[in-house]
């Protein structure tokens, strides 16, 4: 391969036809005078564009067949006009460059034409920096190459994983949930589907090493005491998950605060004092209509429900809790994903947990009707690290996007969503298009800092636990 040229910050690498490259592969252009040296990703293959060889071309399709005789080349011309014919030119982006050992951000120089070489780069040449104390395999590149990175690239992180139905979005999460628990995160699930439910056991049905560090929460069956949930997660859940007046609000409070001076929560006690408690009748039908769609919801109980000082103890040792919202209305989802956010916060601010990780499946369902961006804000602050899996990019606010620090995007299809997501993501509009594209199913291109800044390829690792979530299908062949 010989360096061809340097336009902005994209270079040009002329490749023949013996010289294997592929979309995704990264090249070192290194000026071997000084021992510098480009860091390139390859984008786009493409046809070297030689004068004369598209008459060539059509010359050889006329003459195929219909002339008759022996071709006669003595000094194998023929041979090197073939050969230049498939010369290929990689089109690539310029990613980092190389300075004495040391890896930069941005190379101020120019490689020499005559007195640079060009070679492919290893995964592990780029993505490693030192011994990884925390591994954890995603996968392997088209050339074998295992794909580790280090659990702290996603501790104090937020992650989007994004992609077109059935392209093993939900199967990546699993990946990543499982192997943070391995290292002792405490993670919790938001599983619209279902699907996160038997991750204790395997294929064959027989429990794993997951088998008793995973709580599944089934609402409705398991429900919240009422008491346990306090006057600023019910709040929450009244203001942004169904939508309630502030003005009506305020008289829920003092109701509340009434009640608790008591020692008489309960939803039977709540019901009594809305019909009783002297208000504006605007008022009253407001917070009645309210206080149906919480009992019907069928998220809380009165006192024997489950607490949350309970769920904190469970998450502090390492452990698992997958919130399963099948069959759930979209208003249930909205209650229950406000209650786990503000008992959370709260936690949190108490330090009754030291840090989660949120995995919100599913998530356009539910992300335009919380306070998601305020959590975003200040997650690190907070101790939660979220990572939102979609099919749906432009249903996640763009002020999320900005504050990406992984984005694992999986095939688009759609220009559409190919245009939103190249907008959002942290890297070149262009790149995004055309590596994304033709991502096969089950094939990730990471972007961040898990992979230290150096956008990556990489087929996603099977699991041996049953991760449900397949698509179904009536034709069984």
């Amino acid at each position: 391969m010989k360096f061809y040229k340097k336009e902005g910050n994209t270079a040009h690498v002329i490749a023949f036809p013996d010289e294997e490259a592929e979309r995704g592969d990264y090249l070192l252009i290194e000026d071997q005078a000084n021992g510098r040296g480009l860091i390139a990703q390859v984008i786009d293959v493409q046809f070297v564009n030689l004068p004369g060889v598209l008459e060539d071309l059509l010359r050889d399709t006329m003459t195929e067949g219909s002339v008759e005789g022996e071709d006669e080349d003595p000094f194998g011309v023929s041979s090197q006009v073939a050969y230049l014919k498939d010369a290929r030119l990689l089109v690539c982006k310029i990613r980092g460059a190389i300075d004495g050992g040391r890896l930069l951000a941005h190379a101020p120089w120019l490689p020499s034409r005559i007195g640079s070489s060009v070679r492919r780069l290893s995964v592990e040449d780029l993505i490693r920096d030192g011994s990884l104390k925390r591994p954890i395999r995603l996968g392997r590149t088209k050339s074998g190459r295992e794909v580790v990175i280090d659990a702290k690239g996603l501790d104090g992180k937020l992650n989007i994983i994004m992609g077109r139905k059935g392209t093993g979005k939900s199967h990546f999460s699993k990946l990543l949930l499982l192997n943070l628990m391995r290292h002792g995160a405490p993670c919790l699930v938001l599983d619209i589907n279902g699907e996160y439910v038997n991750l204790g056991r395997d294929w064959d049905g027989r429990p794993n090493e997951f088998s008793d560090r995973i709580m599944v929460l089934r609402p409705g069956v398991d429900k919240f005491d009422i008491k346990g949930i306090g006057l600023r997660t019910m709040m929450e859940i009244l203001l942004h998950a169904l939508d309630l007046p502030p003005t009506s609000a305020k008289v829920f409070a003092n109701m509340w605060k009434e009640l608790a001076l008591r020692d008489a929560l309960s939803l039977g006690s709540i019901w009594t004092a809305i019909q009783c408690w002297s208000c504006h009748e605007s008022v009253r039908e407001a917070l009645a209509s309210r206080y149906h769609a919480l009992a019907e919801s069928g998220v809380f109980g009165d006192e024997g429900g489950m607490d949350f000082d309970e769920v904190a103890k469970w998450l502090q040792g390492g452990n698992s809790v997958v919130v399963n919202m099948r069959n759930k209305s979209s208003l249930a989802r909205r209650i229950l994903v406000e209650l786990f956010l503000g008992k959370l916060t709260e936690l949190l601010s108490d330090h009754a947990l030291r840090a989660i990780f949120l995995f919100a499946e599913e998530a356009h369902l539910y992300l335009g009707n919380t306070y998601w961006d305020d959590v975003v804000t200040r997650m690190r602050h907070l101790g939660i690290f979220a990572t939102f899996i979609t099919n749906q990019p432009e249903t996640i606010r763009e002020g999320i996007y900005r504050q990406a620090d992984n984005i694992f995007l999986f095939n688009f299809a759609n220009d559409h969503d190919l245009d939103f997501v190249s907008k959002t993501a942290k890297l070149d509009a262009e790149s995004v298009k055309l590596l994304v594209s033709g991502l096969p199913d089950r094939h990730c291109l990471s972007i961040g800092e898990a992979v230290r800044n150096f956008p990556l390829i990489f087929e996603v690792d099977r699991l041996s636990v049953d991760t449900l979530g397949q698509t179904r299908h009536f034709f069984d062949d």
